[in-house]
């Protein structure tokens, strides 16, 4: 795997060069700027490096790291502090402090791309000591996820109508959506050798790299086994159609984008006011299934959760909806 750290340092370079310096109208060639201390940068690219070879990062994911790391090292050259091993906890609260008017999850997330790295230095024996050791980031409010009922649900499933090809491809979505509750960008990029119909299971390849196996229900298996037959075979345009599950119109990959204003488009004509987005049927689908007995563990691992922890705000969901449901039915919370 190829790294693409480099690429798009290179690109913030000539992003921050052009936003920082004008260009006479009499000239165009722009005064010098100072740039970054070599130190300082080769080190990010180093953790860049590591995190896209050796633990299969996503682009987006170094993308978010390289810019707070890089916000970070700007921070830390205007201090006179040339590299890294120089830099101190103290400078380190200092940067943090001044990220004034940042919402508290974007300061935890910057703490985070900044404590990951600084485990890096030491690792890599370029410190050794974590400055970020003794600071502490924002108290997160965790705010519960928002869910569809069964009802919404339903009627998100059966708004594409028809028997065309593209109401066979959006009704296999929405299913497999709510089936499996998969990530926007995993049923984007989903293969047709990841899905196995007659077993009833698709296998995923989630964040890091990770493979985890989610089963299918007999709805979802017969929507997909349709697009298939039904409708694949009408998007298909030449060869390098290749081997896409979901096709858009010109015989592409769906992207993200497209996926987003696909169901957006049928939550509309299915009346819904809440805000929906692909990520409230994931939500929709954990929910679902611990309200209906399912084992947490056993959803972590349809989810691909790392951590046990992520996944047990959906019992908070659960319990919210039990004391409003007992609120609303219980004949001692109703009113004499």
């Amino acid at each position: 795997m190829v790294s693409l750290f480099p690429l798009r340092i290179a690109a913030l370079r000539v992003t921050l060069f052009a936003q920082a310096v004008p260009v006479s109208p009499k000239s165009s060639v722009p005064s010098a700027v100072p740039a970054l201390p070599v130190a300082l940068e080769d080190a990010i690219t180093d953790f860049g490096n590591t995190l896209s070879l050796e633990r299969g990062r996503s682009p987006r994911t170094l993308e978010a790291y390289e810019n707070d790391l890089y916000q970070c090292a700007r921070f830390l050259a205007s201090r006179r502090v040339r590299t890294w091993a120089a830099a101190t906890p103290a400078h380190a609260a200092a940067w943090l402090g001044s990220l004034k008017g940042l919402a508290a999850s974007s300061a935890a997330r910057k703490l985070s791309a900044l404590r990951m790295f600084a485990r890096h230095l030491v690792a890599v024996r370029m410190r050794a000591d974590d400055f970020t050791a003794l600071l502490t980031g924002p108290k997160l409010r965790r705010r519960l996820p928002v869910t569809l009922t069964t009802a919404e649900v339903a009627g998100i499933l059966a708004a594409p109508a028809g028997d065309g090809a593209q109401a066979w491809r959006d009704r296999a979505i929405l299913e497999l959506f709510y089936s499996s509750g998969l990530r926007v960008s995993e049923l984007a990029g989903l293969k047709l050798q990841q899905v196995d119909l007659e077993n009833g299971f698709v296998r995923v390849f989630g964040k890091g790299a990770k493979e985890r196996i989610v089963p299918l229900g007999g709805a979802a298996r017969g929507a997909l086994a349709s697009w298939l037959t039904s409708g694949r075979p009408a998007f298909v345009k030449n060869k390098k159609t290749g081997s896409q599950f979901f096709l858009s119109r010109r015989g592409t990959a769906l992207s993200r984008q497209m996926v987003w204003v696909l169901v957006k488009t049928y939550a509309r004509r299915a009346g819904i006011t809440k805000p929906v987005k692909p990520h409230l049927l994931r939500h929709s689908f954990a929910t679902h299934l611990l309200g209906g007995g399912a084992d947490l563990r056993a959803i972590q691992e349809m989810l691909g959760h790392a951590n046990i922890s992520t996944t047990q705000i959906y019992t908070a969901v659960e319990e919210t909806r039990l004391v409003e449901h007992h609120a609303k039915f219980h004949p001692r919370n109703r009113p004499a």
